[in-house]
């Protein structure tokens, strides 16, 4: 799954872009921040996904 893939699925789940800070998207989700990192189509990383998921709530 791409960075801009997740983005897609986290906004899904209420989650706001908040900023686009060089090639991460801030989203916010109440007092809640992640930062996915967006590189062109590459997928991300298993690890980073499984963590990125896990942070957001959706594992």
């Amino acid at each position: 799954m791409s960075g801009k893939q997740l983005v897609k699925l986290l906004e899904k789940h209420g989650w706001e872009l908040d900023r686009i800070s060089s090639s991460h998207h801030i989203l916010k989700y109440g007092d809640m921040t992640l930062s996915v990192p967006v590189h062109a189509n590459h997928d991300l990383p298993n690890g980073l996904l499984r963590r990125l998921l896990k942070e957001a709530g959706l594992s």
